[in-house]
């Protein structure tokens, strides 16, 4: 699976973000990540992982437009060329309520712009320059709540935003299929990272995925191995 070029990785701060990245770098990419300084320290964090990637990082809001305006241009100035493929991995979680006692339109918002929008922008970013060199491969994340919503009470913004980055993924494969640049989506169940350990400390972790196995799928469906694959929405279940 291994080969050399551009990598590009959306949501790196985060477990999955991460895990992704590594295991790109270790088939041989550069990696390029565009995320959000999370914490403070968290620039310097995501530079030093892009360095440890032989890669580089654009830190800004993923979500919009100017932030990949400036970054595109950065990635290929210092990586020496655009990203022949992409994992759109960033997004977020909120949840809590029912949606009947929802009172403001606070995490329908954050939810649309987290987790849509941000596919949305990285989608518009990077597929020209694939359409124009006629290869390219991307892999989105969304989640079996967007596929199950029924599995999703208290977080219906979530499943709904989740669902339709899953729909956009696939229209947006069919526009392309034929200018050699596919695109997938992976529907992980729960995640087994260090955060939803500490939120559900009760939880049989064995059951969730793990991030070695979602960044394996991810890296497989960006590959030429699998080639003959477009517009699919892949379960990553687990035993979750």
């Amino acid at each position: 699976m291994a080969r050399d070029g551009v990598a590009l990785v959306t949501g790196a701060a985060g477990a999955l973000g991460r895990a992704v990245a590594q295991t790109l770098a270790q088939n041989g990419y550069k990696v390029a990540i565009v995320d959000r300084a999370v914490h403070p320290g968290g620039r310097a964090e995501l530079d030093q992982l892009a360095v440890s990637l032989r890669g580089y990082a654009v830190v800004g809001d993923i979500s919009a437009e100017s932030t990949w305006t400036d970054a595109m241009p950065r990635i290929v100035r210092e990586l020496g060329e655009a990203p022949s493929v992409a994992a759109l991995v960033a997004g977020g979680w909120v949840g809590g309520k029912p949606l009947h006692e929802e009172t403001t339109d606070e995490t329908w918002h954050a939810m649309m712009t987290a987790n849509l929008e941000t596919v949305h922008r990285s989608l518009r970013a990077v597929l020209p320059a694939m359409v124009a060199q006629r290869r390219g491969s991307v892999v989105v994340v969304g989640s079996r709540a967007g596929d199950r919503p029924e599995t999703s009470p208290r977080a219906a913004a979530y499943a709904a935003s989740k669902a339709a980055v899953v729909a956009l993924a696939q229209a947006a494969a069919a526009e392309v299929i034929d200018r050699g640049v596919r695109i997938n989506a992976v529907l992980p169940s729960t995640m087994d990272t260090p955060a939803n350990r500490a939120a559900m400390p009760k939880a049989d972790a064995s059951k969730w995925v793990s991030l070695a196995s979602a960044a394996g799928v991810i890296a497989f469906l960006l590959s030429d191995q699998a080639r003959d694959i477009s517009g699919a929405a892949v379960p990553i279940y687990g035993r979750a």
